[in-house]
């Protein structure tokens, strides 16, 4: 009796390694990254918002409620970026698929709807925080938006985001 392991197909060690590349991108250039995520805020809540916004790029920083009585700038730290959230889930489908060559395009369509939910929900947790900064004050609106109530939809928006991924690529 003899066991045969299965090579991976070169498309799919291609997806491998593309995969793995963009990990490691995330984490050298996670500064682009913030960059892009923040500008992305700023846009949002220049639609969303009647006070004045403003984008500050090479801060990774947005301002918002400019003429208002509750001005703040809101900085996109490596902490708080969506980018490390995505990071595992770029790991994990890039294993997967040099595992199981089979399920390339149901892990890479899993992992883009679990990386944009994640996006997405960082973003919900922005605007989480604009609106109680607004609601309830500088101090009172950032202490509830950013240390309690935007962390609880970061675990769980990235706990869906989680099980969204392997629902999408492990079902048939």
């Amino acid at each position: 009796m003899t066991l045969a392991v299965r090579r991976t197909a070169f498309p799919s060690r291609v997806t491998v390694v593309v995969l793995l590349a963009l990990a490691a991108g995330l984490v050298f250039a996670h500064r682009l990254y913030r960059t892009a995520e923040i500008s992305l805020s700023g846009a949002v809540l220049s639609v969303i918002s009647s006070y004045g916004v403003e984008v500050v790029p090479e801060r990774q920083t947005v301002y918002f409620g400019l003429g208002s009585d509750t001005p703040l700038g809101l900085r996109m730290t490596p902490e708080c970026t969506s980018a490390f959230l995505v990071l595992p889930l770029i790991v994990v489908g890039a294993v997967m698929i040099a595992l199981r060559p089979r399920i390339q395009s149901r892990v890479l369509f899993a992992l883009g709807v679990a990386a944009f939910a994640v996006v997405v929900v960082n973003q919900f947790r922005v605007l989480t925080l604009v609106g109680l900064v607004d609601w309830l004050g500088v101090d009172t609106g950032y202490y509830w938006g950013h240390t309690l109530l935007g962390s609880m939809v970061s675990v769980f928006g990235g706990a869906a985001a989680l099980v969204a991924f392997v629902w999408l690529a492990t079902r048939k």
